[in-house]
Order: C-alpha cells, then sequence, then structure tokens
C-alpha cells in the first residue's frame, strides 16, 4: 500500500490504484472475535484508505478527534506491567485564546535512565512533531524527590483543539498510559457557522514556523449551495451484500475513511448474538448517519431498575448538548447531535454485569463538480488548462483522458493543481495526441469536455540563400520559420543523411544545415521542408577551388635538408582549376627555367626545384607563388645545406678531485648546418700517446666529469662535436692536470665547554683524507644576525679542539670549522644551532655503568679499577664516602677529573668490601650514587667430618659448613678418600652441595681415610678436614641390607634467584634485562611492561636458558621506558620481579639542565666501556 504523504500546497497527488482487496480483506475477516464483555483495541491503520486518512489528519494536528479508547485497551492490554504514572494529567475546559497546561509526573526511583513520554491527539497523532506556537512540551527532574514532571503546554486555545488526548509513558518493559479530555468554550463574537477545519492549513513541519495556522481560508466566506437531497443509502446494507472486490469503489462513492476498520466491525456483526438476561432488546449492530446529522441509540431493559451507563471506546459519556439522555419506561434512549467523524466509533451500554455494543458510521456528504469542464482548443506547444470546482475544499478528485486515468508523476505531462475548491488539469506543450475527450469523477458526480489541439499557421522569417564557397570552407544554410517544428533537407532530391562533416541543427524556430569542409561533391540543389506543412525552401550551393600549394611531405617547419656535395630535387605538389602558374624565388630574385646549376621544372601537378652539388650557401629560405582565376597561393621552404661541424676548441679543466675533474668547453663555431648532438671526450696520459673514449654515449652538455683517474698522474683530454652528419675532427688537448682532492669535511663538531667569554669546541677528523694528507684545521665563526665569518685560529691547528676566546657574554655565535690540504679546504661542518656565550650551571648527574649497578665482585689480591663517569658544569666538586665514613686515602687512590672519577685499589682485601658512595656537588645541587664492592677469598675447611655409619661397601659421611666462607656463599663441597695402607688420597665426589654424602664401591677388607674441602667462587679451601676415625669394610658375616628411603619430593614453587635491577639504556641501543629463576616444574615465564603483556611485538626478544631469563630491547626510544616485570607461573604459585627502565638520549652541544651533554665522539666509547 503507498505510504501516507502530505499535500503539496498548489497540486494534488493522484489517487493511488485500489489495492489488491481480496487477500487483505480476507486477512481482516479471518481475525477472531473478542467476547462482548471485553472492550477491543482500535484497530490497525488501514492500509488502504487508511492512508488517506492519515494524510488528512498528519495535515494539521487541530482538526483530528479521534475517539480516546486506546488508552483502556492499553491497559487491558497491559494490566500485568508496573504502574509508572504517580500524577496523572486531568482533563480541562478553557476559553478561545487562552492558555491551559497538562502535567504528568513519573517516580524515578527504580528507573536507571529517563523514562520515554508521548502525547497523542486522538488514536494516532504524536504531538511531538506540532510542537510551536500553540504547543509546548516541557521536561524536568527533581533530584531530591527523583521525580520526572511532563508539561504539554496549549498557547492561546482554539475551539477546534478540542477532542480527547492521551498520554504514554514506557521503561523497558514497563508501560502505563492515561487519556484525559479538553474542552474549549467559544468567547463571544465567534461565527460557529464557519467550518474552521477547511480554513486551518499548518505550515511545514520541522521549519521554524511550525505550528502556526493559516487563516487565509477564514478571509472570504464561502457560498454555501443548495444541493438535491439524495435518498439515504445504507452503506452498511450495501457492504454486507457486496462481493469483496467492490469494497474500494463503495468505500470512494460514499466517502468511508476507515474502510478496513468497518470491514473488522462488519464481521463481529456476523456472530450469532447471546440472549441477555438484562436487555430486553439491545442495539442493532450498527448505525449510520451523514455528517452534522443526528443518530439515535435505543435499548429496552428487561428490569427498569437497572442502572444504565453509556461509552465510547472505553470512555463514559458525560450529558451535554451533543449527548442526551431520555428514560421512557423501560426504554433507554441516547442522542447523538451534530455528528462528526470523530463520532464514528465503537458504542456500548452496561446495565448491571452486562453490556451490548454497536458501531456508528458517519458517512461524509458527497462531493459536488459545482462548475463543469469547458471545451478547449489549442495550438501546438501552448500550455493548455482545464479546470472544475467541486463543492469542499481539497476533495478527492480523479480525472481521466479517453476513460483512462491520469497519474501524474515526475516524468508525466501532466500536473494538477488544487486551489481550494479549484481542480486545474495543466499540459504543458500540447501536441495533437493531447486532443482527447478529459473527464473529472468525484463522489457526488462528474464531468467531461473535449480538447482540440492544431497547427498554427505557417509564416517563412528568414529564406535559404544561395551560396558560393571555397573549398575546405564551411557551408552554412540557414533559415527562420514561425512555428517551433521539426523539418526534412534533401539535396537534389535525396534526403541529406547527417555525418561528422554534415550537422543537420533545429533550435527553436531556427532550422541549419552545417558542412563542415565543402567538397566539390557538395555541390548543388538544397531544400528544406517543415513537418505537417506542404512549403519548402530551396537554395543553391557552389563550391571553387583556388590553387593551393601542397607540403606534406615536408617536415613542420617546411624545411629540406641536403648533405653538401649531394643534388637536391624538390617536387611540390600542387592543385587548383584552372592549373595555376607557379614562380620560384630566393629573396628578391627569382629562379628561372633552364639548365643553370639551380633550376624549376613545371609539371600539371607539380613544381620542381633542382639544385646541383649543393653547397653552404645555398641554404636559405625559397619562396614559391601560385596564381589562377579562383586565387592566389604563397609557400616558403628552408633548404638547409649541412656538412660536418668544425672541431671545438680546446676544453678546459676548472676543478679536480682526488680521481675525477670536471672539464668545460665552447660549442663549435660551425655546427655544419645541423644541430650539434653531443660530444664525445677522450684522455691520455700526459707521458703516453694513447688516448681512451671515456663517453660511448653522446654527452649533451658543454660539460663533463671524467672519474677514475690515478691521484698525481698529469692527464690530458679533448673533445669531437658530433652532428646528424658526423663527427669532427678532435679539438686541441687540454693543458696537462693533475688530480688532487680536498680532503672530506670534519665531523662530529661539538660544544665542549662555555664560559662568559670563551667556547671551546671539539670535532673528530674528516672520513676521507686522500693522498693529499692533512695539514690543518681552520676554525671560523660569525656572530648571530650577520654573514661575516671571524677566523678564530691564526695558524693551521692539528688538534680536534680549540677554544675561541675574546667572546663578548651573552652573545649568540655560529661556528664551523674546515680541514685544509695541498688541494685547499674542504667543505665547512656547521654546529646546527647557535651557540649562547655564557656559562651555564648544569646540575650534576652521576652515570653509574651498568657492571657496577649490581655488586661489584674481585678475589683477594686483585686490582680494583673504577671508572665512574658524571656531568656538571661548571667543574663539579666530587667526595667519595665507605660505608658512611670517609676513605683511608693510604690504602684506596681516587683521580678525579672533569668528567670521571676514579677509584683504584692495587691489592684488594677483604676489608675493602663495603658499599662506596660518590657524592658530586655543583653550586646547590648534589647528586649521590651507591657501588658495592664485595672482596673474596677462599673458603676455610669443614669444622668436622665424622663416619657415620658403614655398611656393606659403603660409608656415610656427614660434616658441618666452614667457619670462614672467604665472605662469599659455599657453592660445594669436594671429597676425598685414601687407603691406610698408602695414604694416597683419591678424589672421590665433585662440586657436592650437600654436608652429608654415602660413599659407594669400596674395596672389602680395605680401612679407610676420608677428608673434605670447601668450595666457594674462588676455589677450593686451602686445607682439607679429614676424619679422625677410619672406616674398615668388612669381609664377609654381616648381611647387608639396603636402606629404605622415601621418594623426594622436588616440586618446588617458582623463585627468583637473582632479580632484576632498575637499568638506564641509551637511545639506539639495543638493552636487556636479565634475571634468575627456580621451579619444579618448570615455570611459565611472561614479560610485560607496565602491567601490559608483551606478545608478539617484534620490538622485543625473549630467552630463557637454565632458568636465566632474558629479554632483549631492539633499538629503545624513550618512549619504551618504564615498569617492567617478568612473571613466573607453575602449578605451585605465582611470582613477580619489576625493574625500572629509563632510555636516555645522547645530545649534540648543551642540553636543558638535568639531561645529560655529551660531545660528538664519545658516543660510542662510552657505550663501549659503561654499557
Amino acid at each position: 500500500m503507498p505510504e501516507p504523504t502530505k499535500k503539496e500546497e498548489n497540486e494534488v497527488p493522484a489517487p493511488a490504484p485500489p489495492p489488491e482487496e481480496p487477500s487483505k480483506e480476507k486477512e481482516a475477516g479471518t481475525t477472531p472475535a473478542k467476547d462482548e464483555e471485553e472492550v477491543s483495541p482500535p484497530s490497525a491503520l488501514p492500509p488502504g484508505l487508511g492512508s488517506r486518512a492519515l494524510e488528512r489528519k498528519d495535515s494539521d494536528w487541530t482538526l483530528v478527534e479521534t475517539p480516546p479508547g486506546e488508552e483502556q485497551a492499553k491497559q487491558n492490554a497491559n494490566s500485568q506491567l508496573s504502574i509508572l504514572f504517580i500524577e496523572k494529567p486531568q482533563g480541562g475546559t478553557v476559553k478561545v485564546g487562552e492558555d491551559i497546561t497538562f502535567i504528568a509526573k513519573v517516580k524515578a526511583e527504580d528507573l536507571l535512565r529517563k523514562p520515554t513520554i508521548k502525547w497523542f491527539k486522538g488514536k494516532w497523532m504524536d504531538l511531538a512533531s506540532k510542537a510551536g506556537k500553540h504547543l509546548q512540551l516541557k521536561e524536568t527532574f527533581e533530584r531530591h524527590s527523583r521525580v520526572y514532571t511532563f508539561e504539554m503546554q496549549i498557547i492561546k486555545a482554539k475551539d477546534n483543539f478540542a477532542g480527547n488526548y492521551r498520554c504514554e509513558v514506557t521503561y523497558k518493559d514497563k508501560f502505563d498510559s492515561c487519556s484525559f479530555d479538553l474542552e474549549v468554550h467559544e468567547s463571544t463574537g465567534t461565527t460557529p457557522n464557519i467550518d474552521i477545519r477547511s480554513a486551518f492549513k499548518r505550515s511545514g513541519e520541522g521549519q521554524e514556523d511550525a505550528g502556526e495556522l493559516d487563516f487565509s481560508g477564514l478571509l472570504k466566506r464561502r457560498e454555501v449551495k443548495q444541493q438535491e437531497e439524495e435518498p439515504q443509502v445504507d452503506v452498511w446494507e450495501l457492504l454486507k451484500n457486496a462481493k469483496p472486490s467492490e469494497y474500494e469503489k463503495i468505500a470512494f462513492q460514499y466517502g468511508i475513511t476507515d474502510l478496513r476498520g468497518m470491514l473488522k466491525r462488519l464481521k463481529r456483526m456476523r456472530r450469532e448474538e447471546k440472549k441477555s438476561a438484562a436487555f430486553a432488546k439491545i442495539l442493532d449492530p450498527a448505525y449510520q448517519v451523514d455528517k452534522g446529522g443526528r443518530v439515535r441509540f435505543v435499548v429496552e431493559l428487561a428490569d427498569p431498575k437497572l442502572e444504565v451507563k453509556w461509552y465510547k471506546n472505553g470512555q463514559e459519556i458525560r450529558p451535554s448538548t451533543k449527548y442526551i439522555f431520555e428514560h421512557k419506561g423501560c426504554q433507554r434512549i441516547l442522542f447523538i447531535n451534530n455528528c462528526q467523524m470523530t463520532d464514528d466509533s465503537e458504542y456500548y451500554v452496561t446495565a448491571g454485569d452486562e453490556k451490548c455494543s454497536t458501531e456508528l458510521f458517519v458517512r461524509e456528504p458527497p462531493i459536488m463538480v459545482t462548475k463543469q469542464l469547458e471545451d478547449t482548443t489549442a495550438y501546438c506547444g501552448e500550455r493548455v488548462e482545464l479546470e472544475c470546482e467541486v463543492s469542499e475544499d481539497d476533495a478527492n478528485v480523479k480525472w481521466f483522458k479517453n476513460g483512462e486515468e491520469i497519474i501524474p508523476g515526475p516524468k508525466s505531462r501532466y500536473r494538477i493543481r488544487v486551489e481550494g475548491k479549484k481542480h486545474i488539469l495543466i499540459i504543458e506543450g500540447a501536441t495533437k495526441a493531447d486532443a482527447a475527450e478529459y473527464s473529472v469523477m468525484t463522489t457526488g458526480g462528474q464531468s467531461s469536455a473535449k480538447l482540440s489541439v492544431d497547427l498554427k499557421p505557417l509564416k517563412i522569417l528568414t529564406p535559404l540563400t544561395d551560396q558560393t564557397v571555397n573549398l575546405g570552407k564551411e557551408i552554412c544554410l540557414k533559415c527562420e520559420i514561425s512555428e517551433n517544428i521539426p523539418g526534412k533537407w534533401t539535396k537534389n532530391g535525396l534526403p541529406v543523411q547527417e555525418s561528422d562533416r554534415l550537422k543537420v541543427v533545429h533550435k527553436g524556430r531556427i532550422h541549419k544545415l552545417v558542412i563542415a569542409n565543402a567538397l566539390t561533391e557538395d555541390e548543388g540543389d538544397y531544400v528544406f521542408a517543415p513537418d505537417a506543412y506542404n512549403v519548402t525552401l530551396p537554395a543553391k550551393v557552389h563550391v571553387i577551388d583556388p590553387p593551393k600549394i601542397i607540403l606534406d611531405g615536408l617536415d613542420a617547419d617546411n624545411t629540406v635538408t641536403v648533405i653538401a656535395g649531394n643534388k637536391l630535387r624538390l617536387e611540390i605538389p600542387i592543385s587548383g582549376e584552372p592549373p595555376p602558374k607557379a614562380m620560384w624565388s630566393r629573396g628578391d630574385k627569382a629562379i628561372m627555367e633552364g639548365s643553370g646549376r639551380i633550376r624549376t621544372e613545371s609539371y600539371p601537378d607539380s613544381s620542381t626545384l633542382v639544385i646541383d652539388i649543393a653547397e653552404r650557401d645555398d641554404s636559405g629560405v625559397y619562396h614559391i607563388n601560385l596564381k589562377n582565376e579562383a586565387g592566389e597561393a604563397h609557400a616558403s621552404i628552408k633548404v638547409k645545406v649541412v656538412d660536418f661541424p668544425d672541431p671545438p676548441v680546446a676544453p678546459t679543466v676548472t676543478e679536480v678531485g682526488d680521481d675525477w675533474c670536471i672539464m668545460n668547453w665552447e660549442p663549435p663555431a660551425y655546427d655544419g648546418g645541423s644541430p650539434i648532438l653531443g660530444y664525445f671526450i677522450e684522455r691520455k696520459k700526459k707521458q703516453s700517446s694513447r688516448w681512451m673514449r671515456l663517453n660511448f654515449d653522446l654527452c649533451k652538455e658543454t660539460t663533463f666529469e671524467p672519474k677514475k683517474m690515478i691521484e698525481g698522474v698529469a692527464y690530458e683530454v679533448r673533445i669531437f662535436a658530433v652532428n646528424a652528419i658526423g663527427i669532427s675532427k678532435p679539438s686541441m688537448p687540454s693543458r696537462p692536470f693533475v688530480p688532487l682532492a680536498v680532503t672530506s669535511p670534519p665531523t662530529l663538531l661539538t660544544v665542549d665547554s662555555v664560559t662568559d667569554t670563551t667556547v671551546t669546541m671539539r670535532w673528530r677528523p674528516p672520513d676521507h683524507i686522500g693522498a693529499a694528507g692533512l695539514d690543518g684545521y681552520v676554525l671560523e665563526y660569525c656572530f648571530e644576525g650577520t654573514e661575516d665569518w671571524i677566523v678564530a685560529n691564526k695558524d693551521l691547528i692539528d688538534k680536534t679542539k680549540f677554544t675561541i676566546t675574546g667572546l663578548p657574554t651573552d652573545a649568540k655565535i655560529f661556528v664551523r670549522v674546515k680541514a685544509v690540504n695541498a688541494a685547499g679546504a674542504s667543505e665547512p661542518k656547521y654546529y646546527s644551532q647557535p651557540i649562547l656565550v655564557k656559562e651555564i650551571i648544569e646540575p650534576p648527574k652521576i652515570r653509574i655503568p651498568r657492571h657496577l649497578k649490581q655488586t661489584y665482585i674481585r678475589r683477594v689480591g686483585e686490582a680494583v679499577n673504577l671508572v665512574i663517569p658524571f656531568q656538571g658544569k661548571p667543574r663539579p666538586e666530587l667526595t667519595w664516602k665507605e660505608d658512611g665514613a670517609e676513605i683511608d686515602k693510604n690504602q684506596i687512590n681516587i683521580r678525579n677529573s672533569e668528567t670521571d672519577t676514579i677509584i683504584f685499589i692495587r691489592k684488594a682485601e677483604r676489608s675493602h668490601s663495603g658499599k662506596y658512595d660518590p657524592q658530586v656537588k655543583v653550586d646547590k645541587f648534589v647528586e649521590t650514587a651507591s657501588i658495592d664492592i664485595q672482596i673474596i677469598d677462599r673458603p676455610g675447611p669443614p669444622q668436622i667430618v665424622k663416619i657415620e655409619d658403614v655398611w656393606g661397601e659403603n660409608v656415610a659421611l656427614t660434616w658441618t659448613p666452614p667457619k670462614d666462607d672467604g665472605n662469599a656463599a659455599i657453592t660445594g663441597y669436594t671429597i676425598q678418600k685414601a687407603d691406610k695402607k698408602s695414604m694416597e688420597w683419591f678424589t672421590v665426589i665433585e662440586h657436592y652441595h650437600r654436608t652429608s654424602a654415602t660413599i659407594t664401591e669400596s674395596v672389602i677388607g680395605n680401612e679407610y681415610y676420608f677428608r673434605v674441602f670447601s668450595e666457594n667462587m674462588c676455589g677450593l679451601s686451602e686445607d682439607a678436614t679429614m676424619t679422625k676415625e677410619s672406616a674398615v669394610i668388612a669381609r664377609d658375616g654381616k648381611i647387608y641390607k639396603n636402606p629404605v628411603y622415601e621418594d623426594f619430593d622436588f616440586s618446588e614453587a617458582p623463585m627468583f634467584t637473582q632479580p632484576l635491577v632498575n637499568t638506564y639504556a641509551i637511545a639506539g641501543y639495543n638493552a636487556t634485562l636479565n634475571c634468575s629463576v627456580r621451579g619444579n616444574p618448570k615455570p611459565k615465564i611472561t614479560w610485560m611492561k607496565n602491567k601490559v603483556a608483551i606478545v608478539d611485538d617484534p620490538r622485543y626478544r625473549m630467552f630463557s636458558n637454565q632458568g636465566v631469563c632474558t629479554l632483549e630491547i631492539r633499538k629503545p626510544s624513550p618512549y619504551d621506558g618504564g615498569t617492567y616485570c617478568c612473571k613466573a607461573v607453575n602449578d605451585l604459585g605465582t611470582v613477580e620481579i619489576e625493574c625500572k627502565l629509563e632510555v636516555k638520549v645522547i645530545y649534540q652541544g648543551v642540553n636543558t639542565p638535568g639531561q645529560p651533554v655529551f660531545l660528538e665522539g664519545q658516543q660510542q666509547s662510552l657505550h663501549n666501556k659503561d654499557f
């Protein structure tokens, strides 16, 4: 079914085609009926005529008064849901022009968000889209009481605002609704006889003027014409007796707007009525009344004492001027006066516990045609308007052409405009095909008229004219007639066919025949004949051919090239009628026919220029002139005599390098009459006579760079010029030259230090020096804002460090350095930014090398030499402390420099172990660090070794750890045995970790002594502890029983044996984090950064070998800094360990306070030494 649409202001859309009623009515008719005691909910919007009803209602919200039965139906359908309203809107009364507000409140204690509320007028109309000048919707929320307040305010009420309204609120699966009535009393001076609904038209929804009403319909009172009274027709009886296929026709004819709802009621009427104990006579199944009429409902009670109540759509009807109640004995009568379309609904009456219902159908009066269509005559191309008037504004009218309905649309030539009661059919650009009988049909009448379309008299405004044109020119035949109609062109009696060269143009009343590039065959008699008229316009076309010189075989600039010494025979085709006469000339001198070296020859279709044995002087411009009766033709031909070019002059070498040079030369004075295509270059050693070609592809420029020469050897070069004819003779050789190159620029120019008057610069030697060597460096500077470079050193310096003195404080300078050798100065190396001449206090920073961030371990007697770099400006003060006390400088040597401090111990002793704290101080800034040094030695022997038991070939030993562990953890024990007879010691067990062991495979009958050595990371103890008693291995007489041992549980929860340590990394250099873990079963290792697991990230590599876990960070950046965590998990538990990684960037020059300062060139050495 078509969707509801809004009416345009001046046009009315054609009625939608009728739906397939049998199928849809069958669906409507199969809906099961409810019991009489139930109140049926309002039917859904009909898909047929219901779309027109919705269109009528949506056009103006003030015109619809839908019976308020929807709320009760929804309450019955949702009786099991919660009630949301704590205060419902109440009905009210207002006078015309006054304001009224309706309020609804919802409790929000159990609601997580704002509920959805909708305001309706009647059944379908949502008032949210009607907010504007006369309607305002507001909502507020009280936080303390948690109550939502919703308000609907009607401003300056109109008498047609009266009706039933409904408020619905929903929240998830909860629903509540309430309906209320609004009565509007007319103020004095109103005119009740005007149908105000037809005058009210709402402006476009969603625009700024939404809600405004148009009162233009009230400015002119309409004349009410008396219509002939038609006999009353019971539409209800018609529908009951009609076929389903005729429902749509009956609905249109009798103004039924809710056909689907009427059919549903029809089905309910066909049910068998139950006998009632309360009613002696019930209501008829349905009643019908015309709009504005009066209807009478009558029921007869079995008991006159029963109380009767009347309802409309579930709402009780109160007595008023519209609703009148009467009691006559057992009869109870309801009168409804002035029935309107809003009264079309379901009514029922209750008596005690029983009720009976009926349906009221309000029929609109038929629409009459008040002004008939008139026969019309028009000419082709004119605009035609067929006009009629009907009895009602905006009535539904259908137009027909020869009995077929006209359906306007975007591609249709027909348009329909509606102006109140006027309905106009508009035909743009009428043609003869539009001549027909047109009719209009309404629900109450029809009218028809004939339209005739004729041709207008034709006038020739501009006739065709004869034309004479030159060959190749455009032929344009043009005429103008009084009418815009097509026509046909003919040539010599045959139709003209369009092509790429021949175009037929028709623009309005003008007709053209355009022929581009006229040919001789285009000559003839042309005629134009307009369609539908017996008129012709003739013209003759004559084509002539002036002389023409055909130079298609020549170049674009008409140049002919001949090699010197050859013969030129230039034949130029010509055309023209009569044949033209040709004349050749060069400058002011004519070339005649004859037998000279330069002569001409004439033929009917060509003219020839002959030059025997061409010479350089024959080059120039030759002219050919043609002339006949049709005109003249002129052309110029350039003859070019070409030869080998002259040799170029000797080349000049302008710049030399270590194995290359740059050479320039001038083009030859004479190019041989042909452009120089390029050059060949050759070179040779000065002592040699063998020339070597340097390029096999032509060099297009006059400069070349020979390469791959031997530095220090003298060379010569020469040039050959090449044109299209050939190669010239070689040029004279250049002056001898020796390749000798300057060095590359110095590298890594950095600021070493800055004071108030000096700047010290440091740099690295050039990457490439060459055979000429390096004589020294020149350091230059200039002040910011100038371009005058000042040499800082008068003589060349051979060191890579220099101090610029005598600078003004707070000045800014730019610095550059050059390397100088026998070939000259190299390209300068610039410092990237201006340098401020002012000493900067840089806070101190101690950079502990990576290997010193863990305990530094050395053996007794070894040397300890630790270099700790630091930074800070001016030169920091540095002090050392050991375990909080001053260092004894007689035992420990401390040496300090500007950039580092060295702690040196020649022979370390165990007393040197401890915590060493360096402190760097610059002004009020202090930086401290801590280094743990551990001096270790061999351990002492175990204290006591005992023989616990001897059985069979086995001896059980136990011992106690040594008192002196050598300042390092005991890593194991070595057990030896010796036969009492020989006392030669043999090692039985090495690297044994426990303090008890069983020695097996002893020789029966022997007697053994045992001793045990302690072991740490330095090695075995110097002495061993021997058992005091010996162990005798008896020969026989004893039965050995294997001891019973319980299975040892090797499972162990994860435990880190070596933790992660906080680490500093250098940006761009790989960094690693290491820790060791043990556990059984083998734990699963997970690495995390900032509590986020590292998974499949190409910037990280993770290793695990023998319990040592390593995370490698590839070329870290400052963004890779943060907290890293290693997590070990097995079935017995989980353990984590964290460390912090800080990524530092090596800067060139002075950085901001608090950040590291490095010199270029120190980056690699610092990385190798400390990290």
